[in-house]
């Protein structure tokens, strides 16, 4: 018997695709250990190094610069590091600069200190501020060691595309590093980590339609490389010990296919799909707010303010009417807080957001009972400067 329920929260994490799954089926025959040498191993190994191809396909990259870790917050955490190598010789940096609007595994710091890091503003519009990027790196004192950005590629509550190009450039010309956080990006955007500029991007299985527990960091190349988070066995070539999560790795890299093969049709129906439910807002509550929605945005994500309508309290409400979506990130123990990333872009963060993201599942049929359920809540919220 089908759900009733409507799922509408895949920014957060996706059912698996069908691929995935069935490749994860097919995996569990695979018992070997992928670093032994004898035959049951070698079947795991080839299947892991498919996989590998798949996820270096989805970003561009080769597939010798694919670190497969246990996920994106392990990934960032490796990469947040002032301790790296160029080939044998140690290399510092000295200060870890990240956007006002970036993910909690980014904004933590890594294995850097409280000390040595340094917010980034970013404008109204919800991108971060170039000016003050070049501002703060001109002003980085070399002398403690290079600086290194963090910023993403695609915000998870706004879906807002940030400038990582330009902001490459200003980094690369000041001697910096530049982290990307893609995981947000993958499958919705087409990337590749060169014409970027990255030096290293972080992707996650879970986020595409592959199993929780895998994620990836890309690097740019083999020379220069952040001292390794887990030490043990020297898997991954040393940078990543412990023997690999066959399963969803596998998974992973089904995944990551699937988003490549379906890209063009997969966007253009999500894209539709957003732009009726947003028309359907518009016309049941003329007075909300939808973030971003004048700038550049995958097409999958709605951030949205329904004057007069706290979001905790329209979480709550759209769950009773059967329909699961998130208020902000969803990647805090479950808590609904204030948002960081309206704060950052100017606006005041007690009205809350609410979040609906779409995915390779959302149906024509899904839009319409969303924004009937959109219009039920509207129609009983409370008048403006009254508390809901």
């Amino acid at each position: 018997m089908a759900s009733s329920r409507l799922y509408l929260d895949w920014n957060a994490t996706s059912p698996l695709h069908p691929a995935a799954r069935e490749a994860v089926l097919q995996a569990l025959d695979l018992f070997g250990n992928p670093n032994s040498v004898h035959g049951e191993g070698r079947v795991v190994r080839a299947a892991i190094e498919g996989a590998r191809r798949r996820v270096a396909a989805l970003t561009g990259a080769d597939p010798a610069h694919v670190i497969f870790t246990s996920g994106a917050t392990e990934a960032a955490n490796m990469a947040l590091t002032p301790d790296f190598r160029m080939g044998r010789t140690p290399l510092s940096i000295g200060r870890l600069y990240y956007s006002a609007i970036e993910h909690p595994a980014v904004r933590e710091g890594g294995r850097f200190s409280k000390a040595n890091i340094t917010e980034v503003a970013v404008t109204s519009s919800g991108v971060v501020d170039l000016d003050a990027l070049r501002s703060l790196l001109a002003a980085h004192d070399t002398s403690a060691g290079l600086p290194m950005v963090a910023l993403m590629l695609v915000n998870n509550e706004t879906g807002i595309v940030q400038p990582i190009k330009e902001a490459a450039e200003i980094v690369h010309a000041h001697g910096g590093l530049l982290v990307v956080d893609a995981v947000q990006a993958a499958g919705r955007l087409k990337l590749d980590i060169r014409d970027l500029g990255a030096d290293f991007m972080i992707v996650s299985s879970h986020k595409i339609g592959g199993p929780k527990g895998a994620g990836a960091l890309v690097t740019r190349g083999e020379v220069l490389m952040p001292r390794p988070l887990i030490h043990g066995g020297g898997q991954e070539k040393g940078h990543r010990s412990g023997t690999e999560n066959s399963l969803a790795v596998i998974g992973f890299g089904a995944a990551a296919h699937a988003a490549i093969e379906e890209f063009e049709e997969r966007n253009q129906t999500l894209l539709q799909l957003r732009d009726r439910l947003e028309a359907g807002m518009r016309l049941a509550a003329p007075d909300v707010i939808v973030y971003g929605a004048d700038g550049v945005r995958v097409s999958n994500t709605t951030f949205f303010t329904l004057p007069g309508l706290k979001a905790e309290t329209g979480q709550i409400a759209f769950d009773l009417e059967g329909v699961a979506l998130s208020a902000g990130s969803a990647c805090s123990s479950g808590k609904v807080g204030e948002s960081h990333v309206l704060t950052a872009m100017g606006h005041d963060p007690k009205l809350g957001a609410l979040r609906i993201s779409l995915g390779f599942a959302t149906t024509d049929a899904d839009i319409a009972k969303a924004v009937a359920a959109f219009t039920k809540i509207a129609a009983r919220r409370k008048p403006a400067g009254e508390a809901a």
